[in-house]
């Protein structure tokens, strides 16, 4: 639906021939009045005049006067699928006036309705033009009418057998308009500005554990931030718009995007209820939970961290203090000769229950030089040394490897945590849902795989409650986010191919579920949207569309079986030779745990 200034400019651009020679035959389906009343009649040279129109539909806006909409002329197009039948003309006046009256804008027996005309100049679409001024003087409201108009569309769909389109219930992202998508050609561009602001918005978010995060995020990945602060209390952020450097407005000025404007769950209000500790998902807690991660995982993520710190502290007291800001456990020991030197560390991740206890590691067992004697020693030798390790700097392959299987396990418990709900209470797995993208996101960016970047903006409507509703936090969502956020840490090496396909099989049978919850939640266009993002995750297993069993059937993945795969990644991968058969199997948490803790 849009909004205009003139109604005589549309009409002329309706009777017209089209910017490309599109318009055939234009003439009235329906209107305030019997379609012959209104047709614009042709003079003697054989040419329209519209003056008669344009007097009629203008002359209610005369009694308004100051009190008009800023743009009183209300443009609807109405298209049919291209496998739709052709309708005819009092079809499609049908479907005008059953619009215009759930609309509110001219019910059935309102003589002082708004005026209004549906315009045909296509087999497959018509247009409704009505000035927003009703005959009795009074103003039409016409707020949430978006609304209004897909539940009269939905209507018209099932009562002439139509093709079934998705419900207004803002799960779906923001479109680019059109203005947007023609800027993005003529610059050459792949996708529209607004398309790659979202990807780099829900990207940082799901990397993210707290706002600064997610901003220091979005201007390491080249985005421009905007903050909003409050006028009632001073330094309050309220809100932010992102922009891409190169995208200007005619005014020289960068286009701004609030997050709003880009999906409905990436306000910042929203954002925060994200990363906020008391929803009890493991990210926000800290580096990562304990929690469905293996011990090897859990040692390398502590080193990583106490680096870390390590390398931003210049005192004992400083590194500690550090340690526990980045939400990990900290255990002092203390000398026995005198209680009050301090002569070791130990460090753990949070545990999800009191009663479960934490696995700890002292400096010397992480790496030999963060005991903390070696620790003291560097501090004193070199106070000023300070470097930037990205994620996955200090990870070595088997490491590396580790966090993949780590992640495909914690994808297949939420699995398993989604279909106990699919036969009780198939509404349940709402947060599931959502913290689907944060994986799909984290896992396209870490890996590079244009089919996981499909994937994952293939599902971005799956992922959204309906109405923009927050879920509440629960098991199977909380996997995901560690999932999440062990991708994250692993950075952008190779782990090996067989890592990455391990995962993805994990994805492709979250997906299945997550869709067939969908259909049961009676949520087609998300369940479809689901089932897409699936069919993007089977390319990277099976570019060729060869069927993927053998691929899993036998660990000893050959460089010609791996080769398609390989082919969609910035780096083409080889399986890294050596590795165990014990990394393509699927191992139970606590049974890795043990076997970890036995090395």
């Amino acid at each position: 639906m849009l909004r205009g200034k003139r109604v005589q400019g549309l009409i002329r651009y309706l009777y017209g021939p089209g910017r490309h020679g599109e318009h055939h035959n234009p003439h009235i389906v329906a209107g305030f009045r019997t379609p012959a009343a209104l047709e614009p009649a042709m003079d003697a040279a054989d040419v329209r005049d519209f003056r008669r129109l344009d007097a009629l539909l203008t002359q209610p806006l005369a009694l308004l006067g100051d009190r008009n909409y800023s743009k009183p002329v209300w443009h609807l197009s109405l298209r049919a699928a291209p496998e739709d039948p052709v309708l005819t003309d009092e079809r499609w006046a049908e479907i005008a006036r059953e619009v215009m009256t759930r609309t509110g804008l001219a019910p059935d027996g309102d003589a002082a309705a708004v005026r209004w005309i549906a315009v045909r100049h296509a087999d497959d679409h018509v247009h409704i033009v009505a000035t927003l001024a009703r005959a009795d003087g009074e103003r039409p409201d016409v707020w949430n009418d978006g609304y209004r108009i897909r539940d009269a569309c939905r209507a018209v769909e099932e009562r002439y057998g139509l093709r079934r389109t998705a419900p207004a219930d803002r799960t779906a992202a923001r479109r680019p308009k059109r203005a947007e998508t023609e800027k993005a050609a003529r610059r050459g561009r792949t996708e529209p500005v607004r398309s790659t602001l979202r990807r780099h918005v829900l990207t940082a978010a799901a990397e993210a554990r707290t706002e600064d995060e997610f901003f220091a995020a979005l201007q390491t990945e080249g985005v421009a931030v905007r903050k909003r602060y409050s006028t009632r209390t001073a330094g309050e952020v309220t809100g932010y718009a992102v922009a891409l450097a190169d995208d200007l407005a005619a005014s020289g000025r960068p286009v701004w995007y609030g997050g709003g404007k880009l999906a409905s769950d990436l306000t910042l209000p929203k954002l925060r209820h994200r990363w906020a500790p008391e929803r009890g998902a493991s990210p926000e807690l800290g580096p990562l939970s304990g929690r469905n991660v293996s011990a090897r995982t859990a040692r390398a993520v502590l080193r990583t961290a106490v680096r870390r710190a390590a390398d931003e502290a210049r005192t004992v007291d400083g590194f500690l203090e550090r340690l526990q800001d980045e939400g990990v456990l900290v255990k002092r020991r203390f000398s026995q000769l005198d209680p009050g030197q301090l002569t070791g560390y130990a460090v753990a991740l949070p545990t999800q229950s009191d009663d479960e206890e934490p696995l700890w590691h002292t400096g010397g067992r992480l790496a030999a030089d963060l005991t903390l004697p070696r620790l003291r020693r560097r501090w004193t030798s070199s106070p000023s040394t300070s470097r930037e390790r990205a994620p996955g700097d200090d990870l070595n392959l088997e490491e590396r490897q580790a966090f993949y299987e780590d992640a495909a396990r914690a994808a297949a418990h939420a699995t398993a945590q989604i279909r106990r709900h699919m036969a009780t209470n198939p509404y349940a797995a709402q947060d599931a849902c959502w913290a689907a993208s944060d994986t799909l996101h984290v896992a396209a960016k870490a890996t590079g795989n244009q089919h996981l970047r499909r994937a994952a903006e293939a599902y971005d409507r799956a992922a959204r409650t309906p109405h923009g509703h927050i879920p509440r936090s629960s098991p199977a969502g909380n996997a995901l986010r560690t999932a999440a956020r062990i991708l994250v840490l692993a950075g952008s090496k190779d782990p090996g191919t067989i890592a990455v396909l391990l995962l993805v099989g994990s994805l492709i049978a979250l997906l299945d579920t997550i869709a067939h919850v969908r259909r049961l939640q009676h949520r087609q266009p998300q369940a479809d949207a689901a089932r897409r993002a699936a069919h993007h995750l089977e390319r990277v297993r099976t570019p060729t569309g060869e069927p993927p069993a053998a691929w899993f059937a036998e660990p000893d993945l050959t460089y010609a079986q791996g080769r398609p795969a390989m082919d969609d990644f910035p780096r083409r991968w080889a399986p890294t030779t050596g590795i165990a058969r014990s990394s393509v199997r699927a191992v139970p948490p606590q049974a890795a745990r043990n076997r970890d803790q036995s090395r």
